[in-house]
């Protein structure tokens, strides 16, 4: 008899709080290491109703405006509305200082600049390797925020989320079960409107290309409360690196202990984890694991790994000896050596921050390795 399961995951637009708190983080990283790619940084940004605060350290002898940075970002995200309770003339606060010496010394010696555990993961459920639930929620949220960055549903405000569970068969996805989605919009528009809008523009679309059918109307809940006027930090706080679930694997494998946005690549939290999916990936593509899990975990100012583990789930085509020497011709697993393999001193940070860390084709770390020297 066939084993029946349901996995669910979720994803958030850009205009949500989180995300715009990620999003200013990665923003002003980015900028410093445009003009010092040695910069250091851990940057922390909560945005609230009618407020904006940056938190954290630096080091860098770059020189940025970064009230006028964070203004900028947050119109384009379309937070020009002083009645929304949050935009661009919200009241600022710039709270960075300079990288604790404590800190600096164990970076100095190309140690980690923290201590914790990654987790990367890959499987064959789509053609980027990840999860099919986490791949269907990105989609449709970065499908909403498409449709109203291009005007095509002018009643769209920018703020949103959107869930959805996949029915499994004896492990393997067989359809979408139900959809979620909170979309945030002027009161032009009813819930009748909204869900029809939605469906046809943004779900059906996204499904399509999936090659997955629409699940009958009643699986699908939009706004299930209603209507949804104000969005962003005046409904709800955002706080840098609470999304590490959306950012990863959505539930779907494990996660560590630190999250990503903001900080530069001599943090573990972050390059250690880019590092173990692309071991994880490169294994699954290569054809020797239909599933592969790698943790890593580091103390601060070590270079290497005190751990590293390969997890295949029974999946393996080869020889654990076969993948352990695969992984090693791939990538040194010290901190240098990942931010070196995987060029992580340019600043493309702000690619990173909607929609996943993971599974985007154009990343260093997301490259199918197909030729070892």
């Amino acid at each position: 008899m066939s084993k029946v399961t349901f996995f669910t995951s979720e994803s958030v637009c850009s205009g949500h709080p989180d995300k715009i708190a990620d999003g200013i983080s990665d923003l002003l990283l980015d900028e410093l290491l445009k003009q010092d790619v040695n910069s250091r940084a851990g940057i922390e940004t909560v945005v609230g109703s009618n407020q904006i605060a940056i938190f954290g350290e630096i080091q860098s002898k770059a020189k940025i405006n970064v009230e006028s940075l964070v203004r900028n970002y947050i119109k384009n995200l379309g937070y020009n509305k002083i009645e929304w309770g949050f935009s661009d003339q919200s009241i600022f606060h710039n709270y960075l200082h300079q990288q604790s010496p404590e800190i600096s010394v164990g970076v100095d010696s190309e140690g980690a600049g923290d201590q914790g555990m990654m987790f990367g993961f890959a499987c064959r459920e789509t053609e980027n390797f990840m999860p099919l639930p986490i791949s269907l929620a990105h989609s449709l949220t970065a499908k909403l925020d498409l449709i109203r960055l291009q005007g095509k549903l002018i009643w769209l405000r920018p703020d949103g989320k959107a869930q959805i569970t996949v029915k499994y068969i004896d492990g393997l996805p067989f359809s979408v079960d139900k959809i979620v989605m909170a979309v945030c919009h002027d009161q032009k528009v009813n819930q009748v409107q909204l869900k029809k809008a939605i469906i046809q523009k943004v779900i059906a679309p996204v499904l399509d290309q999936f090659k997955l059918r629409l699940p009958r109307s009643d699986s699908i809940i939009i706004n299930g409360t209603g209507r949804w006027y104000i969005p962003g930090p005046e409904s709800d706080a955002g706080l840098t690196g609470r999304k590490i679930v959306v950012d990863t694997y959505g539930g779907y494998a494990r996660v560590g202990g630190g999250a990503f946005s903001g900080k530069d690549a001599s943090k573990v939290d972050r390059s250690g984890a880019y590092a173990a999916r692309f071991i994880a990936k490169n294994i699954v593509a290569k054809g020797y694991a239909d599933k592969c899990e790698v943790c890593l975990a580091y103390a601060i100012g070590q270079r290497y790994p005190l751990m590293q583990t390969i997890e295949t789930f029974g999946t393996a085509k080869v020889s654990d000896q076969v993948i352990d020497d695969f992984q090693k011709k791939i990538i040194d697993t010290s901190v240098n050596g990942i931010i070196k393999r995987l060029d992580l001193k340019r600043p493309f940070y702000q690619l990173t921050t909607n929609y996943g860390h993971f599974g985007k084709s154009d990343l260093s770390y997301e490259q199918i390795i197909t030729k070892i020297d």
